[in-house]
């Protein structure tokens, strides 16, 4: 395994919802890299908390900012650890491509902060149909997952990124694929 080299390796996980990506992102932490987890369920869960069934419904520009802080926070921590290879559920610029997708304004430092903290690679992970499900915290259907998943790849290309699409699969097999494909560029 050659995981390593000498910048700090982010790596992303986009796509839209339900398609997979914390599933995978699990897999990698038991196969012991550093992982940041989605944070949107967290904030989610602590405005249901505050009796706020759906804060980004309810009020976007503050639920998205509170994602915008949290999202760079972890960029920050990552940069604390020695780990070489860190991956991210979701990045900084989901927020915007998010708030794209739903039509609403933001202020111009959620795309700054995009274009300040830049991620090695992303791999994106297509809306799946045979994996889609939603729950409590995930209510956008399969419909809107590919809408969502639309302004993300563009959002992504627009900053310059190359997307790597990660193949339909077992979850160890995704896993493999992001793996291999680390150890052919790194």
């Amino acid at each position: 395994m050659n995981y390593f080299c000498e910048m700090q390796n982010k790596i992303v996980l986009i796509g839209g919802p339900g398609t997979g990506k914390t599933s995978v992102l699990n897999a990698l932490k038991n196969r012991g890299f550093y992982c940041f987890s989605e944070i949107s369920r967290e904030v989610t869960l602590k405005a249901q908390e505050k009796g706020i069934d759906q804060l980004f419904l309810t009020e976007p520009l503050l639920f998205s900012k509170l994602l915008l802080e949290g999202r760079e926070a972890q960029y920050k921590a990552a940069e604390q650890v020695a780990e070489k290879v860190v991956f991210f559920d979701r990045g900084i610029p989901d927020v915007h491509a998010y708030m794209d997708y739903f039509k609403t304004a933001y202020p111009a430092y959620f795309l700054e902060k995009s274009k300040h903290y830049k991620y090695t690679k992303i791999f994106h992970f297509a809306p799946w149909k045979d994996i889609h499900i939603t729950d409590n915290e995930r209510y956008e259907t399969f419909e809107e997952s590919l809408a969502i998943d639309n302004f993300l790849v563009k959002t992504y290309s627009d900053l310059g990124y190359k997307l790597i699409k990660v193949p339909f699969g077992s979850i160890a097999k995704r896993c493999d694929f992001i793996i291999n494909s680390l150890n052919s560029d790194i």
